[in-house]
């Protein structure tokens, strides 16, 4: 008992101080951890091949763990984005990627839920990394109004931060993004927009109208290959195109869940829900239709992005899937943070995060 007392006298000792010394331990451990953490890029410890992360997981429905569509692709060493819904870059700082070192970002369309992040992500990818030239947008043609109205909204900031850094961070010429404006194809063809050695990037027509023009990406670099679907109804040029891909990425909306949502809308009187649950059935896949792609398309595996509504609760997933599961197994519902990486080569499909 004598012992047991001198033992806990000592923790509690040990513990005091501590306490009275968090201060000068916080700072010791946040000086090691910035030391490791400024000036690293996850990127750099990639293995060669073709990398996938969710930077936003979800569609305009706020959620917790999937903000608005957002797709990181790696090339070898070379960073692209397809999409830059909010919080994307935020959620790719906290995945390690360095914004600074983004190539060029690929529209799918001008929905707000795909765009509403670029000006942050230009920025950032511009001041973080004293970029000297502006960022190349793709996208189908509208992208230039897109471009020219966030480079108007960002002129100020421009000044400001020009003014109170310098070149050494804001250099002028960095400053903004540069439209790259491509017709889309029609369906059954590609229109390849970067083709350089290992690398190709090709844009592909689907179909979300009244909301036009729309696009997918497809990405191959050396021995493997991806497909973005961007939003769309279920589509021949689609599974056409991710024919034997390793990975199809695939946005998703349950009518089963929208249905609930527009009863519940209906029932308590909100008709502006009610009217938006009915009208967005019309102009997205399911995830049965699209699992029916990928076993058709024979691809590698299906990656859900763009989820709607968003998954908030256990059991949820199994709902959202409605027997999708069953169509095809080898699926993943994305969220925020979730990760594959196709190393070349090989025919392994790596899930190597799950999530934030």
């Amino acid at each position: 008992m004598k012992k047991l007392l001198v033992i806990l006298s000592v923790a509690a000792l040990v513990g005091v101080g501590v306490y009275l010394q968090r201060a000068v331990i916080a700072e010791r451990i946040m000086a090691k951890g910035l030391e490791t953490r400024l000036g690293t890029d996850i990127v750099d410890s990639f293995d060669d091949g073709l990398h996938l992360a969710l930077c936003g997981a979800g569609g305009p429905m706020p959620a917790p763990n999937a903000s608005g569509p957002c797709v990181a692709v790696v090339a070898g060493k070379r960073l692209f984005i397809v999409d830059a819904g909010t919080d994307g870059l935020r959620n790719l700082g906290r995945m390690g990627y360095a914004a600074g070192s983004i190539e060029a970002v690929f529209l799918t369309h001008f929905h707000s839920d795909h765009i509403d992040g670029l000006g942050e992500l230009a920025t950032i990818r511009w001041v973080s990394a004293a970029n000297t030239a502006a960022l190349p947008v793709f996208g189908p043609l509208g992208v230039t109004q897109v471009v020219d109205g966030f480079n108007m909204a960002y002129a100020l900031d421009e000044n400001y931060r020009h003014a109170h850094h310098g070149d050494t961070v804001a250099p002028r010429s960095g400053a903004g993004m540069t439209a790259r404006p491509f017709a889309a194809p029609a369906m059954g063809t590609l229109t390849t927009l970067i083709d350089e050695g290992d690398l190709k990037i090709e844009a592909l027509t689907v179909d979300h109208a009244p909301i036009k023009p729309a696009v997918g990406y497809r990405f191959t670099y050396k021995d493997r290959s991806l497909l973005i679907s961007g939003d769309t109804t279920k589509q021949d040029n689609i599974q056409q195109f991710s024919q034997g891909v390793d990975l199809l990425v695939h946005e998703a909306l349950a009518p089963n869940l929208l249905n609930m949502m527009h009863d519940a809308a209906e029932k308590s009187g909100n008709a502006v829900l009610a009217k938006i649950t009915h009208d967005v059935l019309d102009y997205h896949t399911s995830p049965i239709e699209a699992a029916e792609t990928a076993r058709d398309a024979k691809v590698g595996h299906l990656l859900y992005y763009h989820i709607v509504p968003p998954i908030m609760f256990p059991g949820q997933e199994t709902l959202f899937l409605n027997g999708a599961d069953a169509v095809f197994p080898n699926y993943t519902v994305g969220r925020d943070g979730t990760t594959f990486s196709l190393p070349t080569g090989s025919k392994d499909i790596i899930h190597s995060r799950k999530s934030l």
